[in-house]
């Protein structure tokens, strides 16, 4: 192998990389992601600054639960600098970890910078990211550092022991699957070890579990969570498992997003059929537990949706960083396959910026509805969903919850989790529209989406006498009489904020 240091794996590189990583979370106010309005308005309860307002509708508990990563960074943070910006802070670490876990792990593995790392790159926005799962994503970016450090100390089993106890603690408290990720990314490379050394598949299993045991203390952390909160495991089994490895790059552009999907799995398929390209047999192996993993998990699991979908990504990110140039690739296809990936990843990079520009935009838009909503409003929100998703989805479906953090108003778009939801909605009132996903309303009808209403039902059973005020966000066509006793306050194309007068 040509041991010589190339420009794409100087550390300066590697810097520029960490930071390119983060260029499209630099210009939105909030990171366009779809769930984390939602998270915010949870978090404005959390931070008890208007509960005089808030504690009418909302309880916020404390609980030991491993769902709590961003949760506890913006506790720390936005009596600082604001809950807004605390968010966007933690979004950012949340990128920049993922991206230099990914080129940390491929110099442990390789002892270099491999022209594949830069491929796999861009999978720091995958759509676990951009569908807003963010406790889950900086669980999985502390795990990938987390598994670097397990690497380096490979030969100092006491002091990795001592250090792994507490982070595997903090991995599992950002996210349970965080910690279970970082499980299975050190016991496929201690199996990998004990491969090595000559053992059979079972002997090497059981001394590759036994030198995980520093992971396993959260064990006892996720018993005593789940028999407090009597969750368990659920979901349909392989609903979906083919569409997920295809978007994974899912954000805005259908053919774009897809063809860069395809060249990541068409650069893991050649990585098995050309002799040029080599193989960590570790990395491999925990790519194909992670397959593995994949095939098993249930839709639902821990009360988290999407469950298997959040481990695609990581098959691919651990097929690719599993290769590097082999004896039989000259310095010149070495030096082409790097610039090829560093383009991939600056391509990708600047389409996910201008991608969350234009999201910025419409939420920006909708958003200046908030200047016309007082404090404390009783706010029933109705968002415009379709029933066939769209690949670009709008990504509206929980602003309500920035006119909670916003506005101290009423928003009915928290979901209720029952094993890790901090948050409870105590307003009884509400009725049918206190909680998700009675925010989301539809044109007609729809089979797919039997728990959403239509859009003239949802008018028409809005409880009047209950909310004082309505926000249409993007709605389908709808019967405008429905709006009768209502007093427009902002229009702003189909969307508008209306008052509901009480006489009415």
């Amino acid at each position: 192998m040509n041991r010589d240091v190339h420009w794409w794996q100087r550390r300066g590189a590697v810097g520029l990389a960490v930071l390119l990583s983060i260029v499209p979370l630099l210009w939105p106010a909030i990171p366009p992601l779809t769930d984390l309005p939602g998270h915010i308005g949870r978090y404005r309860v959390m931070l008890g600054t208007d509960a005089d307002v808030l504690a009418q509708w909302y309880r916020f508990e404390w609980r030991l639960v491993g769902n709590l990563g961003v949760d506890l960074l913006v506790y720390a943070l936005a009596p600082l600098v604001g809950l807004e910006p605390a968010v966007k802070a933690a979004v950012i670490a949340t990128a920049a970890l993922m991206a230099s876990g990914i080129l940390w792990v491929t110099r442990e593995v390789h002892g270099r910078i491999t022209p594949f790392a830069w491929f796999a790159l861009p999978l720091a926005y995958s759509f676990p990211l951009q569908f807003g799962f963010v406790n889950y994503a900086l669980a999985v970016a502390l795990a990938f550092n987390a598994f670097a450090l397990w690497l380096r100390l490979a030969g100092q089993t006491k002091l990795r022991a001592a250090l792994f106890v507490p982070l595997a603690c903090i991995v599992w408290l950002a996210h349970v699957m965080g910690w279970g990720a970082l499980g299975l990314m050190a016991f496929g490379a201690e199996l990998a070890r004990q491969r090595e050394t000559g053992r059979g598949l079972v002997g090497g299993a059981v001394r590759a579990a036994i030198g995980c045991l520093p992971l396993a203390v959260p064990l006892l952390l996720l018993v005593l969570w789940r028999v407090d909160s009597g969750g368990g495991m659920t979901g349909e089994f392989l609903q979906h498992k083919l569409q997920w490895l295809a978007t994974i790059l899912r954000d805005r552009w259908m053919a774009w997003d897809l063809a860069s999907v395809l060249l990541l799995w068409a650069l893991v398929y050649l990585g098995f059929r050309d002799r040029r390209i080599a193989r960590s047999g570790m990395l491999t192996g925990v790519a194909a537990l992670f397959a593995l993993a994949y095939l098993a998990l249930p839709y639902i699991l821990f009360d988290s949706t999407f469950a298997d979908m959040r481990l695609a990504p990581l098959v691919l990110l651990f097929a690719l960083i599993a290769m590097r140039p082999g004896e039989a690739m000259s310095a010149r296809w070495q030096q082409r396959l790097a610039l090829a990936g560093l383009l991939f990843f600056a391509a990708r990079t600047a389409g996910t910026a201008i991608s969350f520009w234009q999201y910025d935009r419409s939420w920006t838009r909708e958003l200046a509805a908030l200047d016309h909503v007082p404090r404390g409003a009783r706010l029933v929100t109705l968002v415009g969903e379709q029933c066939l998703k769209p690949w670009g989805r709008s990504r509206l479906v929980h602003l309500p919850g920035i006119a909670l953090a916003r506005r101290a108003a009423f928003a009915n778009d928290q979901w209720p989790l029952s094993g890790s939801a901090l948050l409870s909605v105590t307003a009884k009132d509400m009725g049918a529209f206190a909680t998700d996903p009675s925010q989301m309303v539809l044109s007609g009808p729809c089979e797919i989406e039997s728990q959403l209403k239509p859009v003239d039902v949802a008018l028409k059973t809005i409880p009047r006498g209950t909310f004082d005020h309505l926000w249409l966000v993007d709605p389908p066509a709808y019967d405008p009489r429905l709006l009768a006793g209502m007093t427009p306050l902002w229009r702003d194309g189909t969307s508008g904020l209306y008052r509901i007068e009480r006489s009415r």
